[in-house]
């Protein structure tokens, strides 16, 4: 199933909707105000806001360029060359309260309320456990939404308590909400993730990948209790989806091959785009490649990460970027990772390796003596070529997450979780300058547009 399907069934259901509300209505106000009641009634209705929801998970601000590109040149992975202008202040980590990412902000905010009114919904024509599941798809993506909000904006990393307004309804009486705490938000996520494990049935998953199952819902629950350092959670979820038998670690052998395929055996969710439907010049594949923009290059500090031999370092994975026309050499371009020239490949949101490695830092965690956390551990060494590791402790798990995980966005939450200083590995490429951790340059600033229509929003320190 390719994302024009998504946009054929969102467009339907959305057409009797626009006829009574404005196109505004649909986009990321927080009061999100506007009534549907009435025009939507079956389950087909249902199915067709559930994948507007993931289509516009597909934006170029969200999950189609900028979240992802945010979280590698926020680090040591990744920086900015400059040469189309793009990601330099997000690479500086330097923003005026006029320039923070509000794209970024309205595009979550927009995907909160497409789930909002799925949630909302009660009496429903049609096949009663379909719609459970997917209404419990609607909480597993209100859900990881605010999770995403939350990593950026939040103020858990920078000696504050604010965190981002929890939105959970769509036609509310508060056209200016507060930001709800960081420990209201881990709460509310952690609730939502919940609540749609227990609507999702695995008799009722997709299999195409680019819609959440169940077990899509268990590793999220994963990620999320890793991310706030509950362990028990986080072992259990990621145990449950390895538990299932649905997934796989690729081998060394098929590792490149994968990146130009969609729906691979360790593909838990991933979103859809297609040839003819895409972000074009504006997604993943032209900010990391290209003489247009290519502006994203890996640092040769990342390279070196890697052992001799490990197939996420080969020729095919990172290298000189291929342009001819090129003045200056890029020596460490990703060129694996969402390489289809017509900007086609569908972007993973959530691989099974990832699971396995939440699965060993949480055992580890919980008993930094249990020898199954080094031997999940090495289940990701063991296919890519590496060295095993001969012992376990947080720098080699953040090592090999960063290996495993490079140019999909992991870097700076990973650094950020564990309290972790930004590394400065290279200073004439690096524009951040390394800031400790806990400064203000950890959260992004609330954007204008939104500090000018609330009056209750607070801004973050330091802007």
């Amino acid at each position: 199933m390719k994302k024009i399907i998504y946009i054929l069934f969102s467009i339907t259901l959305l057409a009797g909707i626009l006829a009574s509300c404005s196109k505004d209505s649909l986009e990321p106000t927080l009061a999100q105000s506007k009534a549907v009641e009435g025009s939507i009634n079956t389950v087909d209705d249902v199915k067709g806001i559930l994948f507007g929801a993931y289509d516009r998970m597909t934006n170029g601000a969200y999950y189609g360029r900028d979240y992802i590109i945010f979280g590698e040149v926020r680090g040591d992975n990744c920086f900015s060359n400059g040469n189309s202008g793009r990601f330099v202040r997000d690479a500086k980590m330097d923003y005026l309260e006029d320039a923070s990412p509000s794209g970024t902000w309205s595009s979550i905010y927009e995907v909160i309320a497409s789930a909002n009114i799925i949630i909302a919904l009660e009496n429903i024509e049609g096949d009663a456990a379909l719609f459970n599941h997917y209404k419990g798809q609607a909480y597993a993506i209100r859900a990881m939404a605010h999770f995403d909000l939350l990593r950026y904006y939040g103020q858990q990393h920078v000696g504050g308590t604010l965190g981002v307004p929890y939105i959970k309804v769509y036609k509310g009486d508060d056209f200016t909400p507060a930001r709800n705490t960081v420990e209201e938000c881990k709460t509310f996520i952690m609730e939502d993730i919940d609540q749609a494990i227990s609507l999702m049935n695995p008799a009722q998953d997709d299999l195409s990948k680019q819609i959440l199952t169940h077990w899509g819902a268990e590793a999220l629950r994963s990620r999320f209790a890793l991310y706030f350092g509950d362990w028990t959670v986080a072992r259990d979820a990621a145990l449950a989806v390895i538990n299932s038998g649905e997934y796989s670690i690729i081998p060394a052998a098929g590792f490149v091959d994968f990146w130009k395929s969609d729906g691979g055996v360790n593909s838990i969710f991933e979103l859809a785009y297609s040839g003819t439907d895409n972000n074009n010049i504006n997604g993943l594949q032209q900010i990391y490649r290209g003489s247009s923009y290519g502006d994203v290059e890996g640092l040769k500090d990342l390279y070196d990460a890697f052992d001799v031999g490990d197939v996420r370092a080969s020729a095919g994975m990172i290298g000189p970027d291929p342009d001819p026309d090129l003045v200056s050499p890029k020596p460490y371009v990703n060129l694996g990772k969402y390489p289809g020239s017509n900007y086609e490949d569908d972007i993973y949101i959530i691989r099974y390796e990832e699971v396995v490695l939440n699965y060993a830092e949480a055992l580890w965690r919980i008993n930094p003596a249990d020898a199954n956390a080094l031997t999940q551990l090495n289940l990701i060494t063991s296919n890519r070529n590496a060295v095993a590791h001969t012992s376990i402790d947080e720098d080699i798990i953040l090592l090999e997450r960063r290996r495993e995980l490079c140019f999909e966005g992991f870097r700076f939450h990973d650094l950020a979780r564990t309290h972790r200083n930004i590394p400065l590995v290279s200073p004439l490429q690096q524009t951040h300058e390394g800031p400790a951790y806990g400064s203000y340059k950890y959260a992004f600033p609330i954007p204008l547009d939104e500090m000018n229509a609330n009056a209750a929003m607070e801004q973050n320190p330091g802007y």
